[in-house]
């Protein structure tokens, strides 16, 4: 009893969460197979459920704030990476999880605590747990953790690369210049103002771009000059080849 004590207490240290109700963190880590075994009502399925629910929501509300210059749809597409199986299983190899999981005779024996759905649900029950435990700020402070090292810098997803960084590299190796933003206007009122931008390649318009905010706006507007510009160097190669 004292070495599980020891061991979840080393976990919460990971967690950086202490739990006021040990029970929650243990249920938290039961599979549905040992608690059949020892015939006992509670497994994680239910914190589960309450953390995907949580992560959700906190995932939604983060990237909102933190990321001004994606639109809805990239927004969504960050949103399900951040949240999926992959990214979960991996926060939860970081943290330990596997180790300290309850699993049954079988689902032990055939490698349960390395399986990566496992593992993500069990992360999610944890999360559940401390929500269940503290409260939606202590659940989102531990959610928050696992969504920044989600995003790290060696995280890399083709479909949102920053498009101005993209097309600065693009336009300095194509022409030896940098790519210029101007900000030509505003609409709406204080509280949906909408900005408009245009964005010129050595003395081109390329694109134009408008959204809530000015980063927002330069980030479509470079999208649209580099697709302009991988359209051009596309002609090129062909007429070349």
């Amino acid at each position: 009893m004292l070495e599980n004590l020891i061991s979840l207490s080393r976990l919460e240290e990971r967690l950086r969460y202490s739990f006021r109700q040990p029970r929650l963190l243990e249920a938290a880590l039961t599979h549905t197979s040992w608690a059949n075994e020892q015939g006992v009502e509670d497994d994680y399925e239910r914190l589960e459920f309450l953390g995907d629910a949580i992560l959700g929501a906190v995932a939604a509300s983060w990237l909102y704030e933190s990321r001004p210059e994606l639109d809805e749809g990239e927004l969504s597409k960050l949103k399900s990476y951040v949240v999926s199986e992959s990214v979960l299983a991996e926060h939860a190899e970081h943290l330990g999880l596997g180790e300290h999981l309850r699993l049954g005779v079988g689902e032990s024996r055939s490698g349960g605590r390395e399986k990566r759905s496992l593992l993500a649900d069990a992360m999610e029950a944890v999360l559940g747990g401390v929500y269940q435990d503290g409260g939606f700020d202590a659940a989102r402070g531990v959610a928050v953790e696992l969504l920044e090292m989600a995003l790290g810098e060696r995280v890399e997803i083709p479909e949102l690369r920053d498009s101005k960084t993209a097309l600065q590299e693009a336009v300095q190796a194509r022409i030896g210049s940098l790519p210029e933003y101007r900000h030509v206007g505003e609409e709406g009122p204080d509280h949906q103002k909408r900005f408009l931008v245009e964005c010129w390649v050595g003395g081109r318009l390329l694109g134009g771009g408008d959204g809530s905010t000015k980063k927002q706006a330069e980030q479509r507007a470079a999208r649209l000059a580099l697709a302009v510009l991988e359209g051009e160097t596309q002609e090129s190669d062909s007429v070349l080849q």
